[in-house]
């Protein structure tokens, strides 16, 4: 739907770190129902970008929109309405470790919901357990007794608590095995379909652009050079699209998509 008006715009990002510029006059618009790919090379931001949309990096200057709520300067009690309508996954799942995974889950639910009862909590918590593809059992486990794979599930099943409209996932297959990484994926895309999604999804992982991303966002030069699909972004000559989609991994993602 290019012309719905999009579920994230940014225009004009400027955001630092004392003297150290990570975006300036950055540009973005999210559209509705797709899964939107953030790439760019270590350190260009792209973590900082998402902080800054869910309001947790300050920026120096711009214009951030929401869901069709500007959100900077915004009061804290307007930000709570539009924030119960995303879900965030952070790097590595984030999870409270004194926490079970039920209780990880619960706690936006908490946060937002407090007159929910204990019963309506556990049946939240074990739905959403259960759509992130963990095994029931898994609700009563604390995140040391959980594998990697388990932690992003985890993650991912809280992120979901709040039957979001909007989900952010910051490197979602990272350090997961070729097989952890594609599943991972599939159960994105079934989420994004089933739950009608928008997703932010940022990702160093060739194999999950090819096999999810509806288009990909390229930060370098402290801003978004590039957007589109993967064969839009390959007629650009930008030196690090060209390095990144045409090196060896590159070529072996593409080719395996071809062949999936």
């Amino acid at each position: 739907m290019p012309d719905a008006a999009p579920v994230i715009s940014v225009r004009g990002l400027r955001t630092a770190f004392g003297s150290q510029v990570i975006h300036d006059n950055l540009n973005l618009d999210v559209r509705p129902g797709e899964i939107l790919g953030v790439v760019g090379g270590s350190g260009t931001g792209k973590s900082v970008l998402m902080r800054a949309i869910i309001g947790l990096q300050e920026p120096e200057a711009g214009e951030i929109e929401v869901l069709g709520t500007s959100m900077r300067g915004k009061e804290e009690d307007e930000a709570l309405e539009v924030r119960r309508r995303w879900g965030v996954m952070f790097q590595g799942g984030a999870l409270f470790s004194t926490l079970t995974v039920a209780e990880n889950v619960q706690v936006p639910l908490r946060e937002y919901y407090p007159d929910f009862s204990d019963a309506l909590l556990d049946e939240i918590a074990r739905y959403k357990i259960y759509l992130s593809g963990l095994p029931p059992e898994a609700a009563h486990k604390y995140p040391s007794e959980l594998s990697g794979g388990m932690k992003k599930r985890a993650g991912l099943a809280r992120a979901l608590a709040m039957d979001p409209e909007l989900l952010f996932l910051d490197e979602p297959t990272a350090g997961l095995d070729p097989i952890g990484a594609s599943k991972f994926d599939e159960l994105t895309k079934e989420l994004q379909e089933t739950l009608s999604l928008t997703v932010f999804l940022i990702t160093h992982d060739l194999d999950t652009l090819y096999a999810i991303c509806d288009r990909v966002a390229v930060i370098a030069d402290q801003r978004i050079i590039a957007i589109g699909k993967i064969d839009e972004l390959l007629a650009t000559d930008h030196p690090w699209i060209r390095e990144y989609f045409s090196g060896p991994r590159g070529r072996a993602a593409k080719l395996g998509h071809q062949h999936a």
